[in-house]
């Protein structure tokens, strides 16, 4: 547990002297927030016993990304990632709507055929929060966040 807040405060300070020194990269500022919010989740997860296998996989068959992929305890998770700044406008896991559900669905799938067939998976949400301009985020974790079933030829034979 020492070992991965040590990484954590590392990558921390990494990050606060390469805003310091660095030339500022072309992102647009919630595309670094994003990531910023990516890297928190990562170690939540893991301090929470999440086993991540895999980050931002992308499929060469289908449009989206997982952000992150996991296991917890014997079940697959397929995690998406939602950081925002304030809660005053809506809660950041409204950002999954049907039509991102779809997508990742159709990712996951792919992720899936390199699984064993008795593989339990699910759909997890993490929102991730910097209010008030906290330096720490705080979490909110929806675990069985929505069911791949509903989405027309998820079921169908891979």
């Amino acid at each position: 547990m020492f070992a991965g807040r040590l990484t954590q405060a590392t990558l921390r300070t990494l990050d606060w002297l390469a805003e310091r020194t660095l030339p500022p990269e072309d992102l647009p500022a919630h595309q670094r927030t994003g990531q910023r919010g990516e890297e928190a989740a990562y170690f939540y997860l893991r301090r929470r016993g999440y086993v991540i296998i895999a980050r931002n996989f992308r499929s060469p068959n289908h449009r989206g990304e997982l952000d992150l992929v996991g296991w917890d305890g014997d079940v697959l998770c397929f995690i998406e990632i939602k950081t925002r700044t304030t809660r005053a406008v809506k809660p950041a896991e409204a950002a999954v709507d049907r039509y991102k559900q779809k997508e990742l669905a159709l990712v996951a799938r792919d992720f899936l055929r390199h699984m064993p067939p008795s593989c339990q998976w699910r759909f997890d949400v993490l929102a991730v929060y910097y209010d008030r301009g906290d330096s720490r985020p705080s979490f909110e974790l929806l675990q069985n966040a929505f069911s791949a079933s509903s989405h027309r030829g998820f079921g169908d034979s891979y």
